[in-house]
Protein backbone atom coordinates (compact mmCIF):
# COMPACT_ATOMS: atom_id res chain seq x y z
CA UNK A 1 0.00 0.00 0.00
CA UNK A 2 2.95 2.46 1.33
CA UNK A 3 4.69 1.65 -2.55
CA UNK A 4 1.35 1.63 -4.32
CA UNK A 5 0.23 5.41 -3.03
CA UNK A 6 3.71 7.13 -2.50
CA UNK A 7 2.75 10.94 -3.49
CA UNK A 8 -0.46 10.61 -3.39
CA UNK A 9 -3.21 12.06 -1.17
CA UNK A 10 -4.35 8.57 0.26
CA UNK A 11 -7.51 8.45 2.73
CA UNK A 12 -8.39 5.47 4.21
CA UNK A 13 -12.03 4.75 4.61
CA UNK A 14 -13.04 2.28 7.61
CA UNK A 15 -15.99 0.59 7.52
CA UNK A 16 -17.72 0.35 10.95
CA UNK A 17 -17.65 -1.11 13.15
CA UNK A 18 -16.21 -4.57 11.72
CA UNK A 19 -13.50 -2.89 10.41
CA UNK A 20 -11.68 -0.64 13.04
CA UNK A 21 -9.79 -3.49 14.91
CA UNK A 22 -8.11 -4.75 11.64
CA UNK A 23 -7.64 -0.60 10.28
CA UNK A 24 -5.98 0.25 13.18
CA UNK A 25 -3.37 -2.48 12.98
CA UNK A 26 -3.33 -1.60 9.31
CA UNK A 27 -2.57 2.49 9.73
CA UNK A 28 0.08 1.60 11.75
CA UNK A 29 2.38 -0.01 8.91
CA UNK A 30 1.60 2.46 6.17
CA UNK A 31 4.13 4.36 6.67
CA UNK A 32 3.94 7.32 4.53
CA UNK A 33 1.33 10.34 5.40
CA UNK A 34 -2.56 9.24 5.00
CA UNK A 35 -5.94 10.18 6.26
CA UNK A 36 -8.33 8.58 7.73
CA UNK A 37 -12.47 8.40 7.92
CA UNK A 38 -15.00 6.31 8.52
CA UNK A 39 -18.57 4.88 7.11
CA UNK A 40 -21.16 2.77 8.79
CA UNK A 41 -23.07 1.08 6.92
CA UNK A 42 -25.57 -1.84 7.29
CA UNK A 43 -26.79 -4.84 4.66
CA UNK A 44 -27.12 -7.21 7.82
CA UNK A 45 -29.44 -5.87 10.71
CA UNK A 46 -29.70 -8.16 13.56
CA UNK A 47 -29.19 -11.21 10.89
CA UNK A 48 -26.35 -13.41 10.19
CA UNK A 49 -27.57 -13.11 6.17
CA UNK A 50 -27.38 -9.93 3.88
CA UNK A 51 -30.74 -8.38 2.98
CA UNK A 52 -29.17 -6.87 0.10
CA UNK A 53 -30.21 -3.58 0.52
CA UNK A 54 -27.61 -1.00 2.33
CA UNK A 55 -27.96 1.94 4.41
CA UNK A 56 -25.42 4.46 5.17
CA UNK A 57 -25.90 4.97 8.72
CA UNK A 58 -23.02 7.11 8.93
CA UNK A 59 -21.41 9.22 6.71
CA UNK A 60 -18.15 10.51 6.10
CA UNK A 61 -16.85 13.77 7.36
CA UNK A 62 -14.65 15.27 5.10
CA UNK A 63 -14.82 15.43 0.96
CA UNK A 64 -13.15 12.36 -0.85
CA UNK A 65 -13.20 14.92 -4.30
CA UNK A 66 -9.52 14.80 -5.83
CA UNK A 67 -8.50 12.26 -3.25
CA UNK A 68 -7.39 8.07 -3.78
CA UNK A 69 -9.55 6.18 -1.51
CA UNK A 70 -8.47 2.94 0.05
CA UNK A 71 -12.21 1.47 1.73
CA UNK A 72 -10.68 -0.96 4.40
CA UNK A 73 -13.53 -4.07 5.16
CA UNK A 74 -13.59 -6.62 7.52
CA UNK A 75 -14.98 -9.01 5.77
CA UNK A 76 -16.68 -9.02 1.64
CA UNK A 77 -19.32 -11.89 1.97
CA UNK A 78 -21.93 -11.00 -0.56
CA UNK A 79 -20.17 -7.89 -2.48
CA UNK A 80 -23.57 -5.70 -1.87
CA UNK A 81 -22.15 -3.56 0.39
CA UNK A 82 -18.76 -2.63 -1.07
CA UNK A 83 -20.08 -2.47 -4.77
CA UNK A 84 -22.45 -0.13 -3.43
CA UNK A 85 -20.08 2.29 -1.19
CA UNK A 86 -17.33 1.96 -3.98
CA UNK A 87 -20.11 3.59 -6.70
CA UNK A 88 -21.01 6.13 -3.88
CA UNK A 89 -17.20 7.16 -3.46
CA UNK A 90 -16.90 6.95 -7.29
CA UNK A 91 -19.77 9.78 -7.96
CA UNK A 92 -18.60 12.00 -5.07
CA UNK A 93 -15.16 12.68 -7.38
CA UNK A 94 -12.58 10.68 -5.65
CA UNK A 95 -9.49 10.36 -7.78
CA UNK A 96 -9.04 6.52 -7.41
CA UNK A 97 -11.36 4.39 -5.27
CA UNK A 98 -9.44 0.68 -4.05
CA UNK A 99 -10.30 -1.98 -1.73
CA UNK A 100 -8.63 -3.63 1.45
CA UNK A 101 -10.44 -6.63 3.09
CA UNK A 102 -9.28 -8.49 6.33
CA UNK A 103 -11.72 -11.53 4.45
CA UNK A 104 -13.02 -12.57 1.83
CA UNK A 105 -15.79 -15.04 1.07
CA UNK A 106 -15.96 -15.47 -2.54
CA UNK A 107 -18.25 -18.19 -3.08
CA UNK A 108 -21.30 -16.50 -1.43
CA UNK A 109 -20.02 -13.59 -3.93
CA UNK A 110 -23.47 -11.92 -5.74
CA UNK A 111 -21.99 -9.08 -7.32
CA UNK A 112 -18.87 -8.49 -8.84
CA UNK A 113 -16.24 -6.49 -6.76
CA UNK A 114 -12.78 -5.55 -7.30
CA UNK A 115 -10.24 -6.55 -4.09
CA UNK A 116 -7.33 -5.05 -4.26
CA UNK A 117 -5.54 -5.77 -0.90
CA UNK A 118 -7.04 -9.08 0.58
CA UNK A 119 -5.71 -10.83 4.09
CA UNK A 120 -7.26 -14.02 4.10
CA UNK A 121 -9.88 -16.01 1.63
CA UNK A 122 -12.03 -18.12 3.78
CA UNK A 123 -15.02 -20.57 3.27
CA UNK A 124 -18.32 -19.95 3.53
CA UNK A 125 -18.63 -19.77 7.46
CA UNK A 126 -20.45 -17.26 9.69
CA UNK A 127 -17.38 -15.68 11.27
CA UNK A 128 -16.65 -13.20 14.66
CA UNK A 129 -13.96 -11.83 16.76
CA UNK A 130 -10.96 -9.54 15.36
CA UNK A 131 -13.84 -6.84 14.78
CA UNK A 132 -16.44 -9.09 13.32
CA UNK A 133 -19.48 -9.97 15.35
CA UNK A 134 -22.68 -11.69 15.35
CA UNK A 135 -25.64 -9.34 17.18
CA UNK A 136 -22.84 -7.14 18.84
CA UNK A 137 -21.17 -10.42 20.35
CA UNK A 138 -17.43 -11.45 19.78
CA UNK A 139 -16.34 -8.21 17.96
CA UNK A 140 -13.48 -8.05 20.78
CA UNK A 141 -11.90 -11.34 20.57
CA UNK A 142 -8.48 -11.50 19.22
CA UNK A 143 -8.51 -14.23 17.00
CA UNK A 144 -11.14 -15.09 13.82
CA UNK A 145 -13.15 -17.93 14.81
CA UNK A 146 -16.00 -19.49 12.88
CA UNK A 147 -19.37 -19.54 14.86
CA UNK A 148 -20.89 -22.59 15.42
CA UNK A 149 -24.51 -22.58 13.14
CA UNK A 150 -26.64 -23.36 16.45
CA UNK A 151 -25.84 -20.13 17.31
CA UNK A 152 -27.03 -17.73 14.42
CA UNK A 153 -29.60 -20.11 13.43
CA UNK A 154 -32.15 -20.61 16.08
Amino acid sequence: ITEDYKGKDLILVGILKGAVIFMSDLVRNIKMPIGMDFMAVSSYGRSATSTGEVRIIKDLDSSVENKDILIVEDIIDTGYTLAYLTDNIKKRGANSVKVCTLLDKPERRKVDVPVDYLGFEIPDEFVVGYGLDYAEIGRNLPYVAALKEEVYNK
